[in-house]
């Protein structure tokens, strides 16, 4: 018998029917700190982000962040495939923080996400952080101009300053000429002072 499997199986088990929250972030810590990418293991994982104590989601990023890049696939699966926006915000917080390549396109859908409620306004705002990871490491030339132009979107376009905020950073950290256009047409457009003054702190 594979100690190893019987090991996981205890810890999902642990997690699954964890009575309390911090019986939940100690199976967490404990799938974690084995380094166990099996798909029964990263599922449990992502399941546990619809745990109702927000403490608890908040170590399953940590986790899958931790275990990637084998995570990167059944989390993109699972935002797919999950109609529970907390669950999808938990899930774009874990892939920003990644920075996978594989990311891309779905960060770049919900940076262009058209929503009224403050949470998924938050969630856009972290998937253009990702989209910034993504470009200032992307080791294919082709994926940088892909997200240049999606964060040149979310500065130029939305009305959520914290967006046009978090884009301008991100272009800032990719640093291309494009880029730095984007930076410099913002300013002729942007009136929030607080957005303004960090576009002229990242265009110069």
């Amino acid at each position: 018998m594979n100690t190893q499997n019987v090991n996981t199986e205890q810890l999902i088990s642990q997690l699954n029917n964890a009575p309390l929250p911090t019986d939940a972030i100690s199976a967490i810590a404990a799938l974690s700190a084995s380094k166990i990418t099996e798909p029964e293991a990263i599922s449990a994982l992502i399941q546990a982000f619809s745990h109702h104590h927000p403490s608890v989601g908040k170590a399953a990023v940590e986790a899958l962040v931790k275990l990637a890049p084998a995570s990167v696939e059944p989390l993109i699966f699972a935002f797919r495939n999950s109609p529970d926006q907390g669950v999808q915000a938990h899930i774009i917080q874990a892939l920003a923080l990644i920075g996978d390549k594989r990311a891309v396109d779905l960060l770049a859908e919900v940076v262009g996400t058209e929503v009224a409620n403050h949470c998924q306004g938050n969630v856009r705002r972290i998937a253009a952080r990702g989209l910034g990871k993504i470009g200032r490491t992307a080791e294919q030339p082709e994926i940088i101009p892909y997200a240049v132009e999606k964060l040149t979107w979310a500065l130029l376009t939305p009305e959520d300053w914290g967006l046009r905020y978090a884009a301008a950073v991100s272009l800032q950290e990719i640093a291309t000429p494009a880029a730095y256009a984007a930076l410099q047409a913002s300013l002729n457009q942007e009136a929030d002072k607080v957005v303004r003054s960090r576009i002229t702190m990242a265009a110069t």
